[in-house]
């Protein structure tokens, strides 16, 4: 299975992209897991935000193939705990999903056809981070999900 993290604009702060560097590395012994980055839209300012949702979605979308399997990481999506996100992580690998994509989009959230596409949304909290903060989050817990299916003592109960 390959997991991609498909990501709206670059990550500005240092701190959190050397945090991010640190997990995506530490994945690549369990998954192969790459991290895409979409442009940040140019000239905004003259752009409603629906307008910005819908360019930010088409380009999410162009990166997309149909047997994708996506899920939208949305502070309306389902909240997992660790545990309960290793196992989703499982599921997907024994019944042999191909590709999963997770999408952080920008700092509006979403188009209608970027939620039209998605197979699920998943919320990793009810408090609200910055779409910057939740990439290091993310990736962390997908760490956290390979240690724990393999029994590695990085996840304590």
């Amino acid at each position: 299975m390959k997991i991609t993290f498909l990501l709206t604009g670059k990550t500005n702060e240092k701190y959190l992209e050397s945090g991010i560097d640190i997990f995506h590395k530490r994945l690549k012994h369990y998954v192969n897991f790459e991290i895409i980055t979409i442009p940040d839209l140019k000239n905004t300012k003259n752009l409603s935000t629906e307008s910005q949702n819908q360019k930010e979605g088409e380009l999410i979308l162009n990166k997309l193939s149909n047997p994708d399997f996506v899920v939208l990481l949305d502070d309306k999506g389902k909240e997992y705990t660790s545990v309960d996100f290793s196992k989703f992580i499982n599921k997907h690998q024994v019944n042999s999903t191909k590709h999963l994509v997770f999408v952080i989009g920008g700092a509006y959230g979403f188009s209608l056809g970027v939620y039209k596409r998605a197979n699920t949304k998943f919320s990793l909290s009810k408090m609200t981070f910055s779409h910057q903060m939740v990439r290091l989050i993310f990736v962390e817990q997908l760490y956290r999900s390979y240690t724990i299916l393999k029994g590695e003592p990085y996840h304590h109960n």
